[in-house]
C-alpha cells in the first residue's frame, strides 16, 4: 500500500495534503533517491499555473538543494515539457507541479527519472520509505549545497519540439483553430506553435490568475470551446488540460471528439501508412467497447490495461507499442514523448486532416461509441467496495450484463470516490445496472 502516491504522483488540496512540509520532504527524498554516481546533480521543476504552485516550487527547491542537488526552474510549462526537457537537459530528475485538470484548490508533484519517463512503482516506494524517516543524515555539507537557476528559454525549445512532430512538408495553412489552454501550462506555448505552423488560430483560456485553472476551460469543460468554433465557424477545436498533458477535440460541427476516436482516427492512418510498430494499440479499462471493436475490424488488437497512463505506457514499452491512451485524452505517441501529449496528439491528428483533406468530423468520428454509463460515488474512509452487499450486486450486474458488456468498478487514485462504468448494446440495461451498483456503495459507504 502506498501513503503517498497515486496513479499520477502524489495529489491533494494544497496547504491540506500538500503542504510546504510534504514538498520538502518530497525534494529531499526525491533528491537522496536519484543521486547515483559522484557528478553534480541536477534536477528541473516545471508548474502550471495555480497559486500554490509557488509555495510547492520554493519548498522543493529548499529540499533538492538541502541534499546538494542544483535546481533548474522552468516555470508554467506542459507537463510533457518537463519530461522532454529532463532528458534534453540531461537532469537526473524532473519535477511538474500540477493536479492536471483538478480545481486550483488542488495541486501535485509528477515526478520523472532521467529518461523523461513517470516513475514506477518500486522507486515511488523507495522515496515513500524515506518521507517519514529523519532526513537530517542525508543532508549536504555546507559546501555541497545546490543552487537554484531559473531557465529563460525553455518555451522555444519546446514549440520546436513539438513542430519537428510533424514533416516539414505539413502545414496548417488553411484551418481556423481554436485552442482552450484551460488557462493552464500551456497557454503560451500552445497557440504559437499552432500559429507558427500556419493555423489561423484564435485562443480562449489564456489569462491565467492563479484560480481560473479548468474553471469552465478545458478539457474537462468544453462547453465554452463549443460554442467558440460554432460561433466562428472553425475547422477545428483544440482543449486542452491544465498540465497539457490531455486533450478533447471539437470538429467543425461542434461535436466532441474523445480520446477513444481520436486514438481510432490515428491508428487507421497510421496503419495505412505502416507506421504501427505493433499491429495494435493500448488504452484501459475504461476506453468504449466501440473502439475495440473498430481496430478488430481494422485487423489490430487493442490491449487494455488499469486507469492511468503510467499503465498504459508501461504495457507499451514492454510490449513495443508506439500509440495508446486513455479514453479522457491522455494520448500516448511514444515515437514523440514520453508521457501524453495533449498537443503532440492534436498536431498529429490535424496533420492527418491536412494530408486526407476531409473535415474533422470525418476524420475523427470512427465508430458509434456504445451506450456507457459512469458515475462516481464520493467515501471518507473504509473499504465499501469489501462488503458483502457490494460483492453481490457486482456479481449480479454481471451476470445481467452477459457477454456483450463491461462493468469496471475502481476506487479513483487522486480523489476520494469509486467510479462505477458499465457499457453494452441495451442503454436501459446499462443505466439499471449502474444505478443498482452505485446504490450498494453509497449504502456501504453511508
Amino acid at each position: 500500500m502506498r501513503k503517498y502516491f497515486g496513479t499520477d504522483g502524489v495529489r491533494g488540496r494544497a496547504n491540506g495534503v500538500i503542504t510546504p512540509e510534504l514538498a520538502l520532504k518530497v525534494g529531499q527524498a526525491a533528491g537522496v533517491v536519484f543521486q547515483r554516481g559522484d557528478h553534480r546533480h541536477r534536477v528541473v521543476i516545471g508548474k502550471d499555473t495555480r497559486l500554490s504552485g509557488y509555495m510547492i516550487e520554493t519548498a522543493l527547491v529548499a529540499g533538492f538543494t538541502s541534499v546538494g542537488m542544483d535546481v533548474l526552474l522552468l516555470g508554467p510549462m506542459p507537463t510533457p515539457a518537463v519530461a522532454m526537457l529532463t532528458r534534453s537537459m540531461r537532469a537526473d530528475l524532473g519535477v511538474m507541479i500540477s493536479a492536471s485538470h483538478n480545481p486550483f484548490e488542488d495541486n501535485g508533484i509528477k515526478l520523472f527519472g532521467p529518461d523523461g519517463f513517470k516513475l514506477n512503482d518500486e522507486v515511488e516506494l523507495e522515496i515513500e520509505a524515506l518521507l517519514d524517516g529523519d532526513m537530517r543524515k542525508s543532508l549536504a555539507g555546507s559546501r555541497a549545497l545546490g543552487r537554484a537557476k531559473r531557465i529563460e528559454s525553455v518555451h522555444a525549445r519546446y514549440i520546436e519540439f513539438a513542430k519537428r512532430t510533424l514533416p516539414r512538408a505539413i502545414t496548417l495553412e488553411g484551418l481556423r483553430v481554436v485552442v482552450d489552454c484551460a488557462n493552464g501550462a500551456a497557454y503560451r506555448v500552445a497557440p504559437e506553435t499552432l500559429w507558427e505552423l500556419g493555423a489561423e488560430v484564435i485562443a480562449i483560456g489564456v489569462e491565467p490568475d492563479g484560480f481560473n485553472i479548468n474553471h469552465d476551460v478545458g478539457s474537462t469543460a468544453p462547453e465554452a470551446l463549443v460554442s467558440k468554433v460554432r460561433e466562428l465557424r472553425a475547422d477545428v477545436g483544440i482543449a486542452l488540460d491544465g498540465d497539457a498533458d490531455r486533450v478533447l477535440i471539437v470538429d467543425e460541427k461542434g461535436q466532441k471528439v474523445d480520446g477513444d476516436q481520436l486514438m481510432a482516427a490515428v491508428a487507421r492512418s497510421w496503419k495505412e501508412d505502416e507506421r504501427l510498430t505493433q499491429p495494435g494499440l493500448v488504452a484501459t479499462v475504461m476506453s468504449n467497447l466501440g473502439l475495440e471493436r473498430f481496430v478488430n475490424g481494422l485487423g489490430l488488437t487493442l490491449a487494455r490495461t488499469a486507469v492511468g497512463d503510467r499503465y498504459v505506457l508501461e504495457h507499451m514499452r514492454e510490449h513495443g507499442y508506439n500509440l495508446g491512451g486513455e479514453q479522457s485524452g491522455h494520448i500516448i505517441m511514444s515515437d514523440y514523448a514520453t508521457t501524453g501529449d495533449g498537443l503532440v496528439a492534436a498536431l498529429q491528428l490535424l496533420s492527418v486532416v491536412k494530408r486526407q483533406e476531409r473535415p474533422v468530423s470525418e476524420v475523427c468520428h470512427c465508430f458509434e461509441p456504445l451506450p456507457q454509463i459512469l458515475k462516481n460515488v464520493r467515501f471518507r474512509s473504509g473499504a465499501p467496495l469489501q462488503a458483502e452487499s457490494v460483492v453481490t450486486a457486482i456479481a449480479q450486474a454481471k451476470a445481467r450484463l452477459g457477454a456483450s458488456g463491461r462493468l469496471v468498478i475502481r476506487p479513483s487514485g487522486t480523489e476520494p470516490v469509486i467510479r462505477v462504468m458499465a457499457e453494452g448494446d441495451d442503454r436501459a440495461l446499462v443505466t439499471e445496472v449502474v444505478d443498482e451498483v452505485v446504490d450498494a456503495v453509497t449504502r456501504a459507504a453511508a
